[in-house]
């Protein structure tokens, strides 16, 4: 007579299949190890922020903000008025990761000093000038960043004046936008080029419309891959050719990151 078959042993614990959590993505996420999975506690990087976090790229005017802030869902962060530079950005940055709300909107950015150098480097309406001051500040951010003083935030939205091209290209984000005066632009340029669905655009000129704009932007915010490391970002930055935003979609990132 053949032997029973053995029943499963069911005291031993097992651990559920591992699976990727719907939303937008995390960067410190990481696969169960094998030790995890086998009951041992392992604690591991994990950001427990439940918000999009939403850099506004350049200045908006205050009313503006304050009419996006009475958003049922939108909570706006600003500088502290005693800081400045990428210290205020970083601790904007830190008191946004804190907060729960379905939008957070850091009116700081921990690159502006970079954009701001990046473009000057590139506008030669003053006369050429070399890439000195750009370095310095990338190398700056470049440092808090290595130190885990900040993340990059899960999308920049850049408000410009103008309803132009970039208001026009909003449906093929491939493509990078550029304001009516195709002044260079590190955020619609080298930045967006790496990462075409976390740079958005919202283009007006009253304030009215740039609330409008800003509020329906972040409604449709679209999911894509998470930012290279900042040093891949600098590279495209050092590699990108402003004219391309003039000439071709594909010209100006043609070798760097897609």
């Amino acid at each position: 007579m053949p032997a029973a078959p053995r029943r499963a042993d069911l005291s031993q614990p097992t651990a559920p299949p591992y699976r990727r959590r719907a939303g937008r993505e995390n960067i410190f996420e990481r696969r169960p190890s094998l030790a995890a999975a086998r009951g041992r506690a392992i604690i591991g990087p994990v950001r427990h922020n439940p918000s999009t976090v939403v850099v506004l790229a350049g200045q908006a005017p205050g009313p503006v903000l304050a009419a996006v802030e009475r958003s049922m869902n939108v909570v706006v962060v600003r500088p502290a008025d005693d800081a400045d530079g990428i210290e205020a950005a970083v601790a904007a940055l830190r008191r946004a990761s804190g907060i729960s709300a379905p939008y957070v909107l850091v009116a700081a950015d921990p690159l502006a000093a970079v954009a701001a150098e990046w473009s000057a480097m590139w506008d030669l309406s003053s006369g050429p000038r070399g890439s000195d001051r750009f370095e310095l500040r990338a190398g700056e951010a470049l440092a808090a960043w290595r130190a885990n003083q900040f993340e990059l935030p899960d999308y920049y939205l850049v408000l410009t004046e103008q309803a132009g091209p970039a208001e026009t290209r909003l449906a093929a984000p491939t493509t990078p936008a550029a304001p009516d005066d195709h002044r260079p632009d590190f955020y619609l340029g080298p930045l967006r080029s790496v990462r075409p669905h976390r740079v958005a655009v919202a283009a007006a000129s009253e304030p009215a419309a740039q609330t409008a704009a800003l509020l329906s932007e972040l409604g449709s915010l679209r999911t894509g891959r998470w930012w290279p490391s900042l040093e891949d970002i600098l590279a495209a930055a050092r590699g990108f050719y402003p004219g391309a935003l003039a000439e071709s979609p594909d010209a100006g990132h043609a070798t760097l990151l897609s």
